[in-house]
């Protein structure tokens, strides 16, 4: 039998995917799944990005440019712009295939292996797989869900930093939890960045969606560490287009982009068709962002009221993105979810949800825990509930927990 590398031994599944088999299955029985596991909105694409590539005029399909084609950037570069920082030209973006690449990208240009990168934690699970990926340790300052997921004192990041840390690694607005951190918040970790010349890596990919007249600040807004901060970018969640496999690593330290740019280089080129759509996409976008804001808005007070409503259910009120960190009066929230698909149905419906464990350096952090994205139309939402509602009665009853 061919060898397996110790770095797939010891790749962790995804807590949003693993359990994709279960609902195959289900679904197979002709039981329908409401999927509150993954942050794939039902929010239709902008028309003008969709026409973009049905009415396509090329005769080849060629490669992009390494870096991204120059149409897409600058109207990154005039996005940017609109959003006040107006030194940012299309020299400072990299684009890449999905905000994932871009943190990839970020992590591999700092990082050399066993070298440490501190996150606040719960945290995009799929962080742990992309420092996994080149051997680099997640050293994690874990929020706790009764101060909503607030960032924790920024004592216990000082007391996190080696010689071995190279970047701080935030996610505003988060995934999982949907936690806006604060200007003061973020301004504690761009001093502290200043402090030990690291860099701070801001995954901004929900910066649109903020709700309750709330205001998401970019790492951009601190020019003490202007060379100190990497944003992370997508269009993935801005416009509804995951597939589309569009996103940028943008910084304004010449010696960081042009490292980075090396790795974009190796893997030749990001997708076409994608920076031809969302180039379209960012044309006269202000009304289709505010009719999703006010839609993700009211999704998310239908779901945290009734959430709450469920005896023993803890649901923080998220101020961003479109997820909630849930708790639930459950033994295992992997062991429920499974139970979900295999076992448990209502009038042939059951839910799929994300165990939080694997949103946690430490699984047992998260063990009755569950993430819940609000991706899908209230009446979609409201009948979710009704079927969580029940499942976690008839659970805790056949295995002991009433």
């Amino acid at each position: 039998m061919p060898k397996i590398s110790q770095r797939a031994q010891h790749m962790p599944a995804s807590p949003v995917r693993k359990l994709v088999p279960y609902a195959t299955i289900a679904k197979q029985k002709g039981i329908k799944v409401y999927h509150l596991n993954i942050g794939q909105p039902d929010i239709e694409t902008p028309e003008t990005a969709l026409n973009a590539v049905k009415n396509i005029d090329l005769k080849v399909l060629e490669y992009a440019l390494s870096e991204g084609n120059i149409e897409y950037r600058k109207a990154l570069t005039d996005y940017y712009h609109s959003l006040g920082f107006t030194d940012l030209n299309p020299d400072n973006f990299i684009v890449t295939n999905g905000g994932s690449e871009a943190l990839n990208f970020a992590i591999s240009t700092l990082c050399d292996d066993g070298d440490e990168i501190i996150i606040p934690e719960p945290y995009y699970a799929n962080y742990n797989g992309f420092a996994g990926t080149f051997n680099i340790n997640v050293v994690a300052v874990p929020s706790t869900i009764d101060t909503g997921f607030a960032l924790p004192s920024i004592e216990e990041f000082e007391k996190k930093i080696t010689d071995k840390t190279r970047a701080i690694v935030v996610c505003n607005p988060g995934n999982p939890t949907g936690y806006l951190y604060s200007r003061e918040e973020l301004q504690k970790l761009a001093e502290i960045a200043k402090k030990h010349d690291i860099v701070i890596i801001s995954d901004e990919v929900y910066r649109e969606y903020v709700y309750d007249g709330e205001e998401q600040i970019s790492m951009f807004e601190f020019p003490e560490v202007a060379d100190n901060v990497i944003v992370i970018d997508s269009e993935s969640k801005r416009y509804s287009m995951c597939g589309a496999r569009i996103g940028c690593l943008i910084t304004r330290s010449k010696k960081i982009h042009d490292a980075a740019i090396l790795f974009a280089q190796a893997r030749l080129s990001p997708v076409l068709l994608g920076q031809i759509a969302a180039t379209a996409a960012h044309k006269n976008d202000a009304e289709y962002i505010a009719k999703v804001r006010e839609e993700y808005t009211n999704r998310r007070n239908l779901l945290v009221e009734l959430l709450n409503e469920i005896p023993g259910v803890i649901c923080p009120k998220p101020k961003g993105a479109f997820y909630c960190g849930v708790e639930l009066p459950v033994d295992d929230s992997d062991k429920f979810a499974q139970w979900l698909l295999e076992s448990y149905s209502n009038n042939n419906e059951t839910v799929m949800v994300a165990p939080m464990g694997g949103f946690y350096s430490n699984p047992e952090l998260g063990k009755k825990q569950v993430r819940i994205a609000y991706v899908l139309k209230q009446e979609d939402l409201k009948r979710s509930v009704e079927l969580l509602k029940d499942a976690i009665e008839k659970y805790r009853t056949e295995f002991g927990l009433n």
